[in-house]
């Protein structure tokens, strides 16, 4: 029997609508191409150009808190716990990106900051990441996005602030991961773990499951290939890593991957897996996922407290037809009992209000006290419980 001779369906006239959408798209960039807004080279170089009129370290106390933006580093002074660093990130007003270089140091007990003015300090950036180790803060990459955010420069540059001169340093080392935003740092003992992160050309995206480990007492750069066979966990940015006595955990993020069928479209993907990596033999293994875990997410935050992880917010990017995209902000808190690798939701409890206290005390003064004793003994903090019993 011949080729029956199909019908021009839905689905070739999506897929043309489609080509059609990303070639004006196309267009639109390239006639944007000579846009001062749009000239990365150029802005970056009038800031080296401003940086380098700065002769000395100058430090403004007791300043106002920083404008909003996302995308900072903040990280707690290993020379005063009760300090904390925060540098760079990014604010969208509605019409144009800024992108900050600013450092500024916070005094949690005094509630002050500080501002400060540094010469030979790193360019703008935001979705870098910070460590902090004896007296320094090492950062490393991040991304300069233009004004309209048609342009994006991802740096690969690492730097090192003596928190004790508030003097930068560049550190240009041979071996060092290639440009990158998105990416994830960690210290553990006298290293530095870097895995993963993107890298956007604006042709393509590129997403990277490689892992660095920076040695602060050898000061080298050592790139940690997968052994044939071995498990890894596959490429993404915005995820997390937390270290465990000796392991380190990595949790969710999102990357995008080509279709496949014949359009060649980029699905985007968040993630929800767990790994381990062991820093004694460079080892991930997966982590079996048990109780109530958290669904798919990434820039999201973690830390950890005793012998749990905890897990708030983040964000599930949607695609839908064409190049819109759905954003889904979550405020969720979950725990992670790291000594059982089990998940449970968390909930915050309602603060007690005055009522309830001076409710408790009217309990103590005009109730029958052979009533009110025992009850107290056993909700000693629940005021409310304590006056409607009585």
């Amino acid at each position: 029997m011949g080729k029956k001779t199909k019908k021009p369906g839905k689905g070739k006239e999506k897929t043309e609508r489609k080509t059609a959408r990303a070639e004006e798209k196309k267009a639109r960039r390239e006639t944007k191409k000579l846009s001062p807004e749009d000239d990365i080279d150029a802005i970056l170089l009038s800031i080296q150009k401003e940086e380098a009129k700065k002769k000395e370290v100058h430090v403004d106390d007791n300043v106002p808190a920083p404008s909003p933006r996302s995308n900072c580093s903040l990280t707690v002074n290993p020379l005063k716990e009760t300090e904390l660093i925060l540098y760079g990130g990014e604010f969208y007003n509605g019409n144009k990106t800024f992108v900050y270089g600013d450092l500024y140091r916070y005094d949690v007990e005094k509630l002050e900051w500080k501002l400060v003015s540094s010469p030979n300090s790193p360019p703008p950036r935001s979705a870098h990441q910070a460590v902090a180790w004896k007296n320094y803060v090492y950062i490393f990459g991040g991304e300069f996005t233009s004004p309209n955010q048609e342009r994006f420069h991802h740096y690969k540059d690492f730097w090192m602030l003596d928190l004790k001169t508030n003097q930068w340093e560049q550190l240009n080392l041979k071996g060092c991961p290639s440009p990158r935003s998105g990416h994830r740092m960690v210290l553990y003992k006298h290293k530095i773990i870097l895995f993963g992160g993107f890298y956007d050309t604006l042709r393509e995206v590129r997403y990277y499951n490689d892992l660095f480990v920076f040695d602060l007492d050898q000061f080298k750069w050592q790139e940690i290939k997968p052994k044939p066979g071995a498990m890894w966990p596959t490429a993404r940015s915005g995820f997390q890593l937390f270290v465990y006595q000796d392991d380190i955990f990595l949790y969710g993020g999102y990357s995008k991957e080509v279709s496949s069928d014949k359009s060649n479209s980029e699905k985007g993907i968040v993630h929800s897996d767990m790994w381990s990596l062991d820093p004694k033999t460079w080892e991930w293994n997966k982590v079996k996922k048990s109780g109530m875990p958290p669904g798919p997410r990434a820039g999201f935050s973690m830390c950890v407290h005793k012998r749990r992880a905890l897990l708030f917010g983040g964000v599930v990017d949607i695609e839908v037809e064409g190049d819109v995209m759905m954003s889904l902000f979550l405020n969720e808190l979950y725990g992670f009992q790291l000594d059982t690798n089990r998940w449970y939701p968390l909930e915050l409890r309602k603060e007690k209000s005055t009522k309830d206290k001076v409710d408790w005390m009217s309990c103590i003064y005009t109730s029958d006290l052979k009533k009110i004793v025992p009850h107290f003994k056993t909700h000693p903090m629940d005021c409310s419980a304590c006056y409607i019993s009585s």
